[in-house]
Order: C-alpha cells, then sequence, then structure tokens
C-alpha cells in the first residue's frame, strides 16, 4: 500500500519579511519566491517540511507546519497576533 505524501503550509509574515531571500536560497525544493519583495510559497505542494527556510529567516518571518495541522491552527489564529514574533506566542 503506497504511503500519502505529507504535505505542509507556510506562515508569512510580511511585515517582518525584508526580502532578504536567504529563505529562497536555503530550499531545497524550491518551493518558495520573492513577489514584490517579500517571501512567497509559489510550488507548496513540493515542501518536504524540512523547515530550513524557518530556521534561516534572520526575522522569524516564515513558519512551516503539516497541513494536519491547518484547522487547528486557522482556529487559534484569532487569538494569536502574526505581527508579533514567534517567541511572544505563549498559547
Amino acid at each position: 500500500m503506497a504511503e500519502s505524501k505529507k504535505r505542509f503550509f507556510h506562515v508569512i509574515r510580511e511585515n517582518y519579511c525584508k526580502g532578504c531571500s536567504i529563505c529562497v536560497a536555503f530550499c531545497p525544493k524550491h518551493v518558495l519566491e520573492l513577489r514584490n519583495s517579500k517571501v512567497f510559497p509559489a510550488r507548496p505542494e513540493d515542501c518536504i517540511g524540512c523547515r530550513m527556510c524557518e530556521l534561516r529567516c534572520p526575522d522569524f518571518a516564515i513558519e512551516v507546519h503539516p497541513v494536519e495541522e491547518k484547522a487547528k491552527f486557522e482556529q487559534s489564529v484569532s487569538f494569536i497576533d502574526l505581527s508579533l514574533p514567534p517567541e511572544a506566542h505563549h498559547v
């Protein structure tokens, strides 16, 4: 039986992204690109969840989460101020 591919989604804090393209350079699957000087997940279906973009971003402007968490994340997004850095979230 074939195992389904694990999928991921990206949370981008556009206010924090300065368009340095470090995340774009480190993405091994070329998922990310710059649009209007901000990071954009152009091919999210190709993401393998390595989180290199998240780990290398100097401004904490990007997060990677499994798609299974998306519903939980969307429910709690009203309680999370995405303009704050992630270390300020204590949910």
